[in-house]
């Protein structure tokens, strides 16, 4: 076999690439920002929302468009955004300087600097959902660009366009990742392109799908970032690196991508990365826990400064995908369901993000309450209520005839009274607010009158969990999964063959 001989080669390239991007400077503090797509029913008025996401300590967001009532109401808030030219545009504006220097000034100049406008992303996977509008991307980006040179807003914005996963081929180990070299023409005039105006890289990237396409090759703890004995690490055969993570091994297989193309200046934006909340019969886990698990580590592993085992030196930003869940979502199921809220700003659920900053942790008191949710039927909400004060063996007696909670006597009352009792019993913990979609989390107090709900009696010091609390349109998306095994390739039968002599090597060594 030849892989022998590659290896020595391998090394000394990550010997290199390590070198030269350790000589560039991190400009800007890490972040963590959030995407606001606005297929919901009841969105927020553009006020509203800003004042939601100043109550929320959201420092970055990014729009699927330039809708102007929001960039109006961002207006003096020290609130960073990227704004969108939607795939639909790309055509026009790449075909015409002066379409581009108009979208500029209708949509940038008019409202920079009282916005801070940051960036800009054309278009939205472009590459891979709409072919036919890549060869006009590039022409795109750049007539843009001239526009903001015209405008002297061209060091403070940058210009980039988020891609998926699956422009990257054979992304595993990182060091054998490459683009796609059919888009190799693309993707080689956008890097020098980012390099020449030292902009990122914006890259989507979806542990979850990659762990849905490889379930029995990538464990669910890999990419939920979850602690991991070493024999659990993915280990890089050609660089010894060591993966405890499935986002870092996708971050550093572009890093590997772009170093095959002789670009080591261009960091990479991780302009979306999430996990849905809730699935339908062949999404599993897509579940809250999960969400939960997902989100609250990838920020804590931006707040602490966690590069990735290429370039630790390097810590990417990271938009989560998404702030709310966008109930007009088409199916499947989890479409809907990647928020961190619902439309009407209460969180889907509790976020273990103590210690990470202010960032969605404003509420330290933990004070939070479970209740129906609004436009449940009444079986639904009996259901749910039968299982708390039966198997979930909530305290139900409140709720009982001549008793303080009684009143209002219907089911919705009742049922909010006891899913509360059940969620303080179980101690807030992750999931116990579901009741299969019946109930949902509220940091209002939903006592009444002497009705005092179980949630009010609590008296806790507990910092450990922090709620998203609450005060106070998108172009057409579609999340690539990209990165995929496959058995009938070469790469494919060796790295399953690797990942199992590893395995065996480390459970040896660490016995």
């Amino acid at each position: 076999m030849e892989n022998h001989k590659l290896i020595p080669f391998l090394f000394l390239l990550f010997i290199i690439t390590s070198t030269e991007i350790k000589g560039q400077q991190q400009k800007e503090e890490p972040f963590v920002g959030v995407n606001i797509g606005t297929d919901v029913s009841n969105l927020l008025s553009p006020a509203d929302l800003v004042a939601f996401l100043q109550v929320q300590k959201i420092t970055h967001v990014r729009l699927y468009d330039a809708d102007a009532q929001i960039l109006k109401a961002l207006a003096k808030t020290k609130i960073r955004v990227i704004v969108s030219v939607p795939n639909n545009q790309i055509l026009a504006i790449g075909s015409s300087n002066a379409t581009a220097a108009t979208w500029i000034g209708r949509n940038v100049a008019a409202y920079y600097p009282d916005t801070l406008i940051t960036g800009i992303a054309v278009g939205d996977e472009v590459l891979t959902t709409v072919p036919s509008s890549a060869p006009l991307l590039m022409p795109a980006i750049e007539s843009l660009y001239s526009a903001l040179v015209a405008a002297n807003l061209h060091t403070q914005i940058k210009i980039s366009t988020p891609s998926s996963a699956s422009i990257i081929l054979d992304p595993f180990p990182p060091s054998q990742a490459f683009f796609n070299q059919s888009l190799s023409p693309i993707i080689t005039r956008l890097l020098q392109f980012l390099s020449r105006t030292q902009s990122p890289l914006m890259m989507n990237l979806y542990p979850y799908y990659v762990f849905m396409q490889n379930k029995g090759v990538v464990p669910l703890d890999n990419s939920l970032f979850k602690p991991l004995t070493p024999s659990k690490e993915m280990v890089d055969p050609n660089t010894l690196l060591h993966y405890d993570n499935v986002l870092d091994a996708m971050i550093d297989s572009v890093y590997f991508s772009m170093k095959n193309l002789n670009v080591t200046d261009v960091v990479v934006l991780v302009s979306e990365t999430g996990w849905p909340s809730r699935g339908d019969s062949k999404e599993p886990y897509a579940t809250i826990d999960n969400a939960d698990t997902y989100n609250s580590n990838l920020i804590k592993h931006v707040f602490d400064r966690s590069g990735t085992p290429l370039h630790p030196e390097i810590i990417s930003s990271m938009y989560i995908y998404e702030l709310f869940n966008e109930d007009l979502r088409s199916p499947p199921v989890s479409e809907a369901n990647w928020g961190l809220f619902y439309g009407n700003s209460t969180p889907v659920y509790l976020l273990h993000v103590s210690g990470s900053g202010t960032f969605l942790a404003n509420d330290t008191t933990n004070q939070t309450y479970c209740i129906a949710m609004e436009g449940i039927d009444a079986k639904t909400l009996q259901t749910a209520l039968d299982w708390a004060c039966g198997p979930g063996r909530a305290n139900c007696s409140e709720i009982q005839p001549g008793e303080s909670c009684y009143q209002p006597n219907n089911v919705k009352n009742h049922a909010s009274y006891a899913l509360d009792s059940y969620y303080q019993k179980e101690g807030r913990a992750p999931g116990s607010c579901d009741f299969k979609g019946a109930a949902m989390i509220t940091t209002s107090d939903p006592s009444h009158g002497n009705c005092i709900f179980p949630g009010s009696k609590v008296v806790s010091n507990r910092t450990s969990q922090v709620v998203n609390s609450t005060q106070a349109s998108g172009g057409s998306r579609v999340r690539t999964m990209g990165l995929h095994f496959t058995t009938t390739s070469a790469f494919g039968r060796v790295f399953y063959a690797f990942w199992g002599v590893i395995s065996l090597l480390s459970c040896y060594l660490f016995l």
